[in-house]
Parts: C-alpha cells; sequence; structure tokens
C-alpha cells in the first residue's frame, strides 16, 4: 500500500507543507498547532497552509479519494457512511461566525459548528480501511428554522438535509465504480430512504441500510412484521463486549429473511419506479430481554437467499463501527479538535479532513495487529529512519522470556505497531487483548516525543 499524502494542489510549496503536517498530525497526535510544530516558523506555515485560499476544501477531498483509489483498485468494498456534528459553540465568543459555520443539533440557541459526512471504505474481506470516496462537509445557516418553518415535508429530497446519503452514494460510485470490482454501501436507519433504494444501485453497487420505517409491503403487510411466523432459518452465537454499565454476555441470535417488495408512498418523488424489490434480513437476539437487546432489520439489494448469505449481510453491517471509531478519535478521544483554537471555521474545517487521512494510519496499525494474516508493510506509517529508530525501541522493550519477546520481522506493520501498543500502556502479551485506536494514538504522542530526542543525540554524537 503506497504512502498516503498530497500529491495534488496547485503548488509544490503546498505539497510540501501539507504532507508534512499530515506527519506532524500522525505521529504527534494533537490538534493544536502550538504543540504540533518545532517553532515560530513552523506554526506560521501551518497556519497560512489552513487559510489559504489556494487550498480549497475540494483540493483536501481530492486528494483523500486519489489516495483511496489507488488503495482499492481492483477490490470488492464496502462503502460505510454516518454524520457527525463538529460542535465549537465553547468558541463562540472567540471564532469568527462566517459562512463556513452555522447552528448544530446541540442546542438551538447555542449550538454552532458544522457537520461531517464521510464514505469510509474497507475491503470486504479483511477490512482493511483504503481511506474515503466521498466526504461532505457543509453548515446550516446561523439563523436556522425548524422542520415546521420549512415545512420540511413537503420539499423535493434534493433540498432536504437527508439528501447527503444520496448524493454521497452517488460520489462514490462516481469515484470508485471504474476502478473497483463491486461495493456495497453501507448505512443505519437515517440512510433509509425509498428514492436510494429506486435510483442507486447499479451492476456495481449494492445497498445495505438498517431499516428505519416500517413500511407497508405491496402485497399489503408490513415490513417488521412479514417474518414474525416464520421460524429461524439459522442461529450463531456471538459474545456481547462489556460497555460501560453492560456487562458482557454470550449471546444466541437468530436470523430470518426473506424477499419483499416495498413501495412508494405519497411523499416519494414522482419521478421513481413505484416499487421496489429487496432482500430482508433480520438478527433477533433470543432469551434476553434488557434494552440493549439485539435486534438489526435489514434491507438490502444483495442476494441474501441462504443463512450463509444473510450472514454476510449482518457481519458487514456490524463493521459499522469502524465509522464510529473515526468520529471518536477525531473528537474527545483523540485530536478533540471541537477544541481547536483557530479563528477561522473554513481552517477547522480543512483541519477535520487531514486528520480523517490520518486516522486511516491509525486503524491500519490496529488492524495489522488485530489480524494476523493480514501483511503490511512498515513503510505505510513509519519511514525508514523511524523503523530504525524502532528497532532500537524494540531491544529496550523486549524481557527475558519467549512471551514477552516482539513476534514479528522486519518490515512487517505489525513489529512497529507492537512498539507503539507498548509506549501507549499495552503490556505486550499476546494473551491479553489486542490493543485499540486510543491505546496506539496515545503511544504515537509519546513515540514522537522519543523519536525527536534520539535524534537530537544522534546528530550531536555526530558532529
Amino acid at each position: 500500500m503506497k504512502k498516503r499524502e498530497f500529491t495534488d494542489l496547485k503548488d509544490h510549496r503546498l505539497i510540501k507543507r501539507g504532507n508534512k503536517i499530515f506527519d506532524d498530525l500522525f505521529r504527534k497526535g494533537v490538534h493544536s498547532i502550538r504543540q504540533l510544530t518545532h517553532n515560530d516558523a513552523d506554526a506560521k506555515g501551518f497556519y497560512r497552509f489552513l487559510q489559504n485560499d489556494r487550498v480549497e476544501e475540494d483540493d483536501i477531498l481530492s486528494n483523500l479519494v486519489v489516495n483511496c483509489r489507488a488503495a482499492c483498485a481492483e477490490k470488492y468494498v464496502l462503502c460505510i457512511q454516518d454524520t457527525s456534528e463538529i460542535n465549537l459553540s465553547s468558541h463562540s465568543g472567540r471564532i469568527n461566525k462566517d459562512n463556513y459555520l452555522g447552528t448544530t443539533n446541540a442546542n438551538k440557541d447555542i449550538g454552532l459548528g458544522f457537520f461531517l459526512h464521510p464514505s469510509l471504505v474497507l475491503d470486504a474481506l479483511s477490512g482493511i480501511p483504503y481511506g474515503y470516496s466521498d466526504v461532505k462537509i457543509w453548515n446550516r445557516p446561523q439563523e436556522f428554522q425548524s422542520k415546521y418553518e420549512r415545512e420540511y415535508s413537503k420539499l423535493p429530497i434534493e433540498e432536504k438535509e437527508s439528501y447527503k446519503w444520496i448524493e454521497v452514494s452517488r460520489n462514490t460510485q462516481s469515484n470508485l465504480s471504474d476502478i473497483v470490482k463491486g461495493m456495497v454501501i453501507v448505512q443505519d436507519r437515517e440512510g433509509d430512504i425509498y428514492e436510494q433504494f429506486a435510483t442507486v444501485p447499479d451492476e456495481k453497487t449494492d445497498l445495505l441500510i438498517r431499516a428505519r420505517a416500517d413500511r407497508r409491503l405491496s402485497d399489503g403487510t408490513k415490513l417488521f412484521s412479514c417474518l414474525s411466523d416464520q421460524p429461524a432459518q439459522g442461529t450463531y452465537q456471538v459474545v456481547i463486549p462489556a460497555k460501560e454499565k453492560r456487562k458482557q454476555r454470550n449471546a444466541t441470535i437468530e436470523i430470518r429473511y426473506k424477499e419483499v417488495e416495498i413501495t412508494k408512498t405519497n411523499k416519494s418523488s414522482k419521478n421513481v419506479p413505484s416499487s421496489v424489490r429487496l432482500y430482508f434480513v433480520e438478527a433477533k437476539e433470543t432469551s434476553y430481554h434488557g434494552e440493549d437487546k439485539i435486534c438489526w432489520r435489514l434491507l438490502t439489494t444483495l442476494q441474501a437467499t441462504s443463512v450463509e448469505m444473510a450472514k454476510i449481510c449482518i457481519e458487514w453491517y456490524s463493521w459499522r463501527w469502524t465509522i464510529e471509531e473515526v468520529f471518536k478519535i477525531l473528537k474527545k478521544e483523540g485530536y478533540n479538535i471541537e477544541a481547536s483554537e483557530l479563528e477561522y471555521a473554513s481552517s477547522v474545517r480543512k483541519m477535520c479532513l487531514m486528520i480523517l487521512e490520518t486516522i486511516i494510519k491509525l486503524f491500519l496499525m490496529q488492524l495489522a495487529y488485530a489480524e494476523p494474516e493480514v501483511e503490511l508493510s512498515a513503510d505505510s506509517c513509519f519511514s525508514h529512519e523511524e523503523q530504525e529508530f524502532l528497532e532500537h525501541k524494540i531491544v529496550d522493550m523486549e524481557g527475558k522470556t519467549e512471551k514477552q519477546k516482539n513476534p514479528y520481522k522486519t518490515q512487517d506493520l505489525k513489529r512497529y505497531v507492537w512498539v507503539i501498543a507498548r509506549l501507549g500502556g499495552w503490556k505486550g502479551y499476546e494473551s491479553k487483548r489486542h490493543p485499540g485506536i486510543t491505546t496506539l494514538w496515545i503511544g504515537l504522542k509519546y513515540f514522537k516525543a522519543a523519536y525527536d530526542g534520539w535524534q537530537v543525540h544522534r546528530n550531536v554524537s555526530t558532529r
């Protein structure tokens, strides 16, 4: 996998500066420009890059797409969409209230910020993250009317905010269709839009979307009850991990599936077909009655005609957690972009897009370690000089027993992820839980500090 970097900006100096920012964001894991840079000159260069009119959001996005295309060529991929708001309300007294900033969902009176809606591309077999096929970034007006005031229900789909799901799906098709073997667009309940099912799928594009509406089917029955009298067509066991107040449990999941025909409503666009044939897949937990009981109802254009295919649909939908991890690292559990001290919303938005790209490297590191059969080159994340430093750290960190040794070969990304995870607090025992994204993010911050010290020492000692 090639190095992820800027390759196409309006000036070679901008490319050089942009790639330095990418490297600093990845290796230092902070949003603060003062903490990212070594001196005033570097800080000024960083500010100027973000405020430069010759570096537009679309320029950064197009480079993200180029990197994604290069990584996923000839692959079968999942394109996972979701939305997150960037809330800058705590800086409302300082930040310039320009056209890049508007009302958010946080609070109608004080909510201030913008929205991100990325399409994260993963390999459908291994889960390897390839990048982003598209990112919609937008803001509402600062004086934002309610849905009632705007008569939202009467607006054509193209004028509704929910059109983002269809827009990003179509942009994903435009950006990837010529180079991938096929794609499955995965969305949560907000993407359950009739016009999307009716217009987006084609010979290379399938949809896999969690059902939100209990739709009326062409035979007069309702979607959510159409499988109620059907015995389970398969079952499987899954471990539900502990989370906050939830205890870990072993869950039995029943699988049901059926071909259905959904119909348009009076509110649907007039120029779409009156009905669409889909497959309905239900994953339902048994013998448990808590509020977090699993009940996933999925609509898909994939041919879910067997238990095996239904299970694949369920598994692919479960991979949605990856885009939620992206938002966690972008915000409070990582870069904390909402605490940015940048004075211009346009600069914060550009910074967001650049951080999204650096997060792909974090995912590559996590996946490389968690999946032994996945082999990724160390060059995808670390320079040769950094690998040399990491080899020295391995010698320092390895214990005396075999269980405390680094088991991976040179040039395998896993070998150096082992070091970063140890720096982030992981104990290094293979029998323990694999290091997570947050651990790796913490480890990278310590890595950069140690690497800078090593470079200074080496430079001084060779004078």
